[in-house]
């Protein structure tokens, strides 16, 4: 889950609560040296290295590389805990190029921008940017990384697998290959997305230790290729191979759908116990316990904690709701919401119908086409059934549920 708003609205906001209390406070001058006149806040989950590279950043704003890497901690707080403020201090690494034209902004900075552009679903804002920095410097591979990426959330194949094999050419033959399998996969060719995935795990290099992260990204991949070709048994086969590979957070939320999809409701809260309770993971948290409420003593017991959950995530919903604009950033998280914890398909509909406008990832048609069943809603359906076609997605899991 992501709290929706733009990284330069962030920024603003910042500046105005800064100007409003200059403007309002009166010097004070400490007694002694002594005395505390601030209290800085912790930033959570910062290491010595993050807390090394700010200081840094302090005293260099101009030096990339440190701005860039410093942009690359604050982005990873923003992921492991949900919390957009964080991806607005990683666009405030980059303030220094904030006015220069894209002409005189070093492309690695133009990569970094886009990628918390992303983060914060600006994809059009992303991609832009992306195609600025590929074209003044053409081999980068994490910038055609991110570009399929974009592409491929936003339902544009064929763009996606172009990008693709420009990755294949100028990265590692492992990352092309894998990323145009994710796009068969996607497409309905399973077998050779299948066979693909699992020829790059079985290569030798990947069983070192330090190569835990890349098998993890595999058989994650592997895990939703079969799932859209509703193998239940392999996708969670695949899905139990990775978490013993590495957890991550978008892992541990792919596989908690999944268990929820199977009817594997108590299994979630365990998987998540020591998650952040970001919105993903509290949404998570409060669907697994209203399917479970009532049904076991297991489930009575996890019943206040659900409701909990899903109170904290009904206040943050509202709160986000008062930032104009930002109901469409979030709408696939509100959707499953509604209809999986408040029981209100109609709102689900209409939530998940404006989430397919933004993004087009299995999730959101899954999501759209549940909301649409439960809605009783033939015309709904339909719409479901025009764009699956219109994007070439094939997901048993979708027409399983229409």
């Amino acid at each position: 889950m992501r709290l929706a708003a733009s990284a330069k609205a962030w920024a603003a906001i910042a500046v105005l609560a800064m100007a409003a209390f200059a403007a309002h406070a009166v010097p004070r001058v400490p007694a002694s040296d002594d005395e505390v006149v601030e209290t800085l806040p912790v930033v959570a989950g910062w290491s010595s290295q993050q807390h090394r590279l700010r200081r840094e950043l302090a005293q260099r704003p101009k030096d990339e590389a440190t701005a860039i890497a410093a942009a690359s901690a604050y982005l990873e707080l923003a992921r492991e805990q949900g919390d957009a403020r964080y991806a607005g201090y990683a666009m405030g690494a980059l303030q220094a190029w904030e006015a220069a034209p894209p002409a005189q902004t070093p492309p690695a900075v133009l990569v970094m921008r886009a990628t918390i552009a992303q983060f914060l679903h600006d994809f059009d804002g992303a991609e832009a940017t992306l195609k600025v920095a590929l074209a003044r410097r053409p081999n980068d591979a994490q910038a055609w990384i991110t570009l399929a990426t974009i592409l491929r959330v936003r339902g544009r194949y064929n763009e996606s697998d172009a990008a693709c094999r420009s990755l294949g050419r100028v990265g590692p033959a492992l990352y092309g290959v894998a990323c145009l399998a994710e796009n068969a996969g996607l497409r309905g060719n399973h077998d050779d997305a299948r066979q693909a995935l699992q020829a790059l795990l079985a290569e030798p290099a990947l069983r070192d230790a330090d190569k835990a992260g890349t098998r993890q990204w595999l058989l994650t991949s592997l895990a939703e290729v079969e799932e859209l070709a509703g193998r239940q048994a392999e996708a969670d086969a695949a899905y139990r191979k990775a978490v013993a590979a590495q957890r991550s957070g978008y892992l541990l939320l792919a596989y908690s759908d999944y268990l929820q999809r199977v009817g594997r409701h108590a299994e979630i809260p365990k998987l998540l116990a020591d998650e952040v309770r970001s919105d993903a993971v509290l949404l998570r948290l409060a669907i697994a316990g209203a399917a479970a409420r009532g049904k076991s003593a297991e489930g009575a017991q996890s019943a206040q904690t659900a409701n909990d959950a899903a109170e904290e995530l009904r206040q943050r919903f509202e709160a986000a709701a008062l930032r104009p604009g930002t109901t469409a950033l979030h709408a696939r998280e509100e959707a499953m919401f509604a209809l999986d914890v408040q029981n209100d398909p109609k709102r689900a509909l209409e939530l998940a119908r404006l989430n397919v406008r933004l993004q087009r990832e299995p999730i959101d048609l899954l999501v759209f086409a549940r909301a649409a069943s439960a809605a009783n809603d033939s015309a709904a359906r339909g719409e479901v059934k025009a764009l699956m076609q219109q994007i070439g997605l094939k997901d048993a899991r979708v027409d399983a549920t229409l």
